[in-house]
């Protein structure tokens, strides 16, 4: 029997076919589109029994070839660009390929695990699972809560686990090949070795320079919660998978310029020591973001909490000096 795991060369799916790997499964499909070649990083460490193209996939499953032959199915492949403007693509990419593995899912009764987003929230300050909260600002948001409304629809007929996970902003390794999309963690890294400095946008929607606030997540914790719930095969519905803390940019930024300092030996220093320095600076908002972008989130986690997961989610602190310390050991 295989588990598969669709946009396996990507980030949060290369580490979850990690975090199964630990776990003693290895009989995993890894399905992706590596048009972008430099993808097939990701896997280089990762065992595998076999990797399918998506179209390829899609055959595979629409000729009945999977039937009776798969255990899970964790659906991370999407077009994950909040500022992809083809809305066809992002349509086709995200909500009718996931609706037709929630059709096979559905009718072979095996589970499914898929990526949802906290972009499905907008620009709203509740961030708690239901319909009156969800208003999302981007074709990318929109094609994310589409499909949470057909699988909200029918879980009451489903015989097997239908899990959506509302991630907010995951950081952490095998984010290297998303380019702009990459976390803040990373292009705050890279900036650092780099120029010696960070940059962050000024304030916004009331919040000072930098002081917009984000719940980020660690991708170790998101791999923990997919566990979970693979391990827990009774539980369905849309969760939030973030950390429930809302934290600022200006966190992020001296988390990772104090963890490139600890590893040269070099003292930490405070936000105001480091902008004094000029090791952060402020630039001006896009004006491509204006109305697009949410300058607050913050996973409220009672309904995960609910089902019964109760480890404790890495603060930026802990998460940016682990994804730091990893980061330079890759450079060495």
């Amino acid at each position: 029997m295989y588990t598969i795991v669709t946009g396996a060369a990507g980030f949060i799916g290369a580490n979850l076919i990690k975090g199964l790997n630990a776990r003693g499964v290895d009989n995993i499909i890894a399905v992706d589109n590596l048009t972008r070649v430099d993808k097939f990083n990701n896997l280089s460490d990762c065992e595998i029994s076999d990797y399918l193209d998506k179209e390829e996939f899609i055959e595979v499953l629409d000729a009945g070839q999977l039937d009776g032959a798969v255990d899970a199915v964790l659906h991370q492949g999407a077009c994950s660009d909040t500022m992809e403007t083809d809305g066809r693509y992002l349509m086709a990419n995200n909500y009718r390929y996931s609706v037709s593995l929630l059709d096979f899912c559905l009718d072979q009764e095996v589970p499914l695990l898929y990526a949802s987003s906290a972009s499905v929230y907008g620009g709203g300050s509740v961030f708690r699972e239901a319909r009156e909260f969800e208003k999302p600002l981007n074709g990318y948001g929109y094609s994310k809560f589409l499909f949470d409304q057909v699988v909200r629809r029918r879980l009451g007929d489903a015989v097997s686990p239908v899990v959506g996970f509302r991630y907010f902003n995951v950081y952490g390794p095998r984010e290297q090949h998303k380019g702009r999309m990459a976390s803040v963690a990373f292009h705050f890294f890279n900036e650092f070795q780099a120029e010696g400095r960070v940059k962050l946008f000024e304030g916004c929607d009331g919040y000072a320079n930098g002081e917009q606030r984000r719940d980020f997540v660690f991708v170790d914790d998101v791999v923990k919660v997919n566990m979970f719930f693979l391990e827990h095969q009774d539980l369905s519905g849309i969760y939030n998978l973030g950390t429930g803390r809302a934290q600022s940019f200006n966190d992020v930024a001296v988390a990772t310029v104090n963890a490139c300092r600890a590893a040269a030996g070099e003292a930490a220093l405070s936000l105001a020591e480091l902008t004094a320095a000029g090791m952060i600076e402020y630039v001006a908002f896009p004006e491509a973001l204006k109305g697009k972008y949410q300058s607050f989130t913050q996973a409220e986690l009672d309904h995960l909490r609910a089902a019964g997961y109760r480890d404790e989610f890495a603060a930026v602190e802990q998460g940016v000096a682990n994804y730091v310390g990893q980061l330079l050991k890759a450079k060495s």
